[in-house]
């Protein structure tokens, strides 16, 4: 539990939601390691694994016409 300004108690229960998003993640880079095996694939999978979802945002969106 953390406090707010106020000093009132805000309880946060989001930890299975962060654990399926770090599961998610280590997939990504997994996936990502596997089309390029060497030390710099590694690095540039990191990064790939970090901004995929926003390219999955973006063509949801753009196929909404939003």
């Amino acid at each position: 539990m953390s406090k707010d300004f106020n000093g009132a108690k805000a309880a946060s229960n989001q930890g299975p939601v962060g654990f399926v998003l770090f599961v998610a993640y280590i997939g990504a880079v997994v996936y990502f390691f596997q089309q390029s095996p060497t030390f710099w694939g590694f690095v540039v999978s990191l990064f790939k694994a970090a901004v995929w979802p926003a390219f999955v945002l973006y063509q949801v969106l753009q196929s909404l016409h939003v």
